[in-house]
């Protein structure tokens, strides 16, 4: 920063009192304005020092997820062919066992343990698949209907909110899966009788979902571990509908922050998920690849004691 100073003329070589005391404040003004800007440099420094870091911190997870999902990927495979057969051969069986009911049961037993492999081996493809969005233009009300209505079974007395009358460029079947993994959560975390909240709004040149439950909240324990593939806090589940959430959203260069919602007299407090996707007409052709990125933005928290990662 450069600063003309008025310095008097000096014509017997020396200054004048009230000269000496204007060049001082001159001085001084020009010293403080060095400071202020030093220490707003210092700061913007040290800003982007942060983002620098956590950047690099989710390039090398989108690298490890991108590793594991494709070794996962070729496990499933391997394994889906075998469990094909097992399962038509229990089929078979129950056939044949018509007029045995216990070997019968085995039979079903042994059925529908394959098909809950099965299921346990879409989630894997699921999550390693490669993402290619194909992004079109769409309400975001009807995604969180379609969200609702693929979980009715769960509702059980649970009141729904919608709240979303708001554009959207996305690939509908991609969001689809992440909204109805994440309603699923919220249910399961309230139970009967809770409050499910579906809200979206612009936001930052995209738009803002936001699924907020009146579930017991987030418990900290799990905070960093909650897109994590195959973490869980379920008994029985995959760990990956929380880590296919995540890698959705990635896919569409947006980003995932969850958090625990104050109570208030009219909504009660509860875990609240919210993914910012960014509006995909500017400067794309409504088709991406996506990478596994990682962990949610700050104060990103897990799900809730309810919500183990899907």
């Amino acid at each position: 920063m450069t600063q003309e100073l008025d310095i008097p003329a000096i014509g017997d070589g020396s200054l004048a009192a009230g000269d000496l005391e204007t060049l001082f404040g001159a001085f001084n003004e020009v010293t403080s304005k060095l400071q202020q800007t030093h220490e707003r440099l210092t700061g913007e420094v040290v800003r982007l020092q942060g983002e620098l870091h956590r950047a690099n911190d989710e390039l090398e997870r989108s690298r490890r997820l991108a590793a594991l999902g494709e070794m996962a990927a070729g496990i499933a495979h391997e394994v889906r062919n075998p469990l094909g057969s097992i399962g038509l051969y229990a089929e078979m069986l129950i056939a044949d066992l018509a007029e045995s009911p216990e070997q019968r049961e085995t039979a079903s037993k042994i059925l529908r343990s394959v098909q809950g492999l099965d299921g346990i081996v879409t989630d894997v493809l699921a999550f390693s698949r490669s993402m290619r969005v194909m992004a079109e233009r769409q309400c975001a009300s009807d995604l969180f209907e379609r969200a609702v209505e693929a979980c009715r079974d769960r509702l059980d007395g649970v009141r729904v909110f919608v709240d979303a009358d708001v554009p959207i460029d996305a690939d509908a079947g991609m969001l689809h899966q992440a909204l109805t993994n994440l309603v699923r959560n919220a249910l399961d975390a309230m139970g009967p009788g809770g409050q499910l909240r579906l809200s979206a709004s612009p936001a930052d040149g995209g738009v803002r979902l936001v699924v907020r439950d009146s579930g017991p909240g987030i418990p900290a324990d799990v905070q960093e571990r909650m897109f994590n593939p195959f973490f869980t806090t379920r008994a029985v589940g995959t760990g990956l509908g929380l880590a296919i959430v995540h890698r959705i959203v990635d896919a569409h260069g947006g980003r995932v922050r969850v958090w625990n919602a104050g109570s208030t007299r009219e909504v009660p407090g509860g875990a609240c998920v919210e993914l910012t996707l960014p509006d995909r007409r500017d400067g794309m052709d409504g088709r991406g690849n996506g990478s596994a990125s990682g962990a949610a933005d700050p104060p990103a928290r897990p799900e809730s004691a309810r919500s183990s990662a899907a």
